[in-house]
């Protein structure tokens, strides 16, 4: 009887669909706060579409959501995430070809073999490799090789939130620095007319400064629960395991399994270099991902059918996360539907006027960190934002690249923070937002102010746009 009450004690993190709801919810009471309002949209000479500053005005909205909105909005956002939840079916069932056939266990028990004794080098070397995911802009094209990360992080002896953590912040690390992110640096600076990834020297001293405060961040967790493995977040599943006995039998290397690997690997490169340097989104990476199932069925020698039920099984690994993505979309078509995001920017952009380069710095700072929460697209902010920014920088005296780097900051940094898309994340992982909250905040923190402080020196150095 005691157990049983003690276990209805306490808060418990409602599950990611409940949170993603309630976000959406949260959408349709501002909508009744917050006045409608438009700026009108204008296609720029790189050919993206863009809002006139000059055009904002307040608007009855004629489609207020409804009670059937609320509800509509769930398939639509299905409808406009498909493409996100099509490529992370694909690939998660293309890499559990590659699981099941033993080439990941394999590679991590060789990897083991030579680190013995040195388990926090490996977390280095898959955490540095997230980081460049990051700076690439993988973005939700990364999700697939999230629970690759945990099964790491079990295999080096430490708990589910160590590979979570190597997977996450490194991905962040590499996506705030924003030295090859498209999405984010690149659109915004199309957008105020600099040179495609200008600047780029600045920008890895951020990525170097976040990679550090990352990786202490790590170390430190990882240091704690070795010595003391109850004070892992995630202690009842970690004491568990290492009460279990390891020492069955790992799977050994072979040349089916080399090869495996090294197609995993060119697919990979390919992604990088196709996303990069030939525009790919997520058609093509979902389309390569169907050629290495094909040649992972071949040269592990599965049968059609069998390699298909395989293919499903891995598939609906990440349907959570996939019901996630669509329901992350949902609070975007109420926004839209709402016609409430152009108001917000409004507001900004007079909260700005006639303030001093330094505060209207830390007010766009802060409000894009904000905005955030409710528009979760780095691109899709830097459409809406970046256009009210550009004349405004002119009239404070702000170079456009520092501009950039603010919003590119203020953008990256809670994408693994705020719920609209840590959720998404974290269900990858078998990780709640409560526990990660608390592994990651003070590493978060430490980005936030980091990040501020580049932005000051960057506007005290002149940081100019080539």
């Amino acid at each position: 009887m005691n157990g049983k009450t003690q276990k209805q004690k306490g808060f418990h993190m409602p599950h990611v669909f409940i949170i993603l709801l309630i976000i959406m919810l949260f959408v349709v009471i501002l909508s009744y706060i917050i006045p409608s309002g438009l700026y009108e949209r204008i296609e720029d000479s790189s050919g993206i579409t863009v809002i006139d500053p000059d055009t904002f005005q307040y608007v009855e909205n004629e489609t207020p959501i409804t009670f059937m909105d609320y509800f509509e909005a769930i398939y639509t956002g299905f409808v406009n995430g498909a493409t996100i939840m099509g490529t992370l079916f694909i690939s998660s069932g293309a890499i559990y070809l590659l699981e099941v056939s033993g080439a990941f266990g394999a590679g991590i028990n060789m990897i083991l073999k030579k680190t013995k004794g040195k388990e926090f080098s490996v977390v280095c070397i898959f955490y540095t490799i997230f980081v460049v995911f990051g700076v690439l802009g993988y973005g939700e094209a990364a999700y697939p090789f999230y629970p690759l990360a945990v099964t790491i992080g079990f295999a080096l002896g430490y708990d589910r939130m160590v590979g979570t953590a190597l997977a996450i912040v490194g991905s962040t690390v590499g996506f705030t620095s924003g030295l090859m992110n498209t999405f984010t640096t690149g659109v915004a600076q199309q957008i105020v007319g600099l040179p495609l990834f200008s600047g780029i020297g600045f920008r890895a001293v951020g990525l170097v400064v976040f990679y550090v405060i990352g990786l202490i961040g790590l170390y430190t967790y990882c240091r704690k629960i070795k010595k003391n493995p109850a004070l892992s977040l995630m202690s009842e599943e970690y004491m568990n395991r290492k009460q279990e006995d390891h020492t069955e039998q790992m799977e050994e290397m072979n040349p089916r399994r080399v090869l495996g690997l090294l197609v995993f690997l060119g697919i990979i490169v390919v992604q990088g270099f196709g996303c990069i340097r030939l525009g790919w989104s997520f058609p093509q990476i979902a389309a390569i991902y169907v050629i290495m199932a094909i040649l992972l069925a071949i040269i592990f020698r599965f049968g059609p059918s069998e390699a298909c039920q395989l293919f499903c099984k891995g598939a609906v690994r990440v349907f959570a996360a996939a019901f996630a993505v669509g329901l992350a979309q949902s609070v975007v078509v109420l926004m839209n539907q709402a016609c409430i995001m152009d108001t917000i920017v409004h507001a900004m952009s007079q909260l700005l006027e006639n303030r001093s380069a330094i505060l209207a710095l830390l007010i766009i700072f802060i409000f894009v960190t904000l905005f955030n929460f409710l528009v979760v697209s780095g691109s899709g902010k830097a459409v809406i934002v970046m256009p009210i920014l550009q004349p405004l920088g002119k009239i404070l005296n702000i170079n456009q690249q520092v501009l950039v780097l603010t919003y590119q900051y203020g953008d990256g940094i809670t994408n693994s923070f705020w719920p609209g898309s840590s959720l998404v994340q974290l269900s990858m992982c078998g990780v709640d937002y409560g526990s990660w909250i608390k592994f990651c905040w003070k590493i978060y923190l430490g980005f936030i102010v980091s990040a501020f402080v580049l932005v000051m020196i960057a506007y005290g150095i002149g940081y100019g746009p080539f």
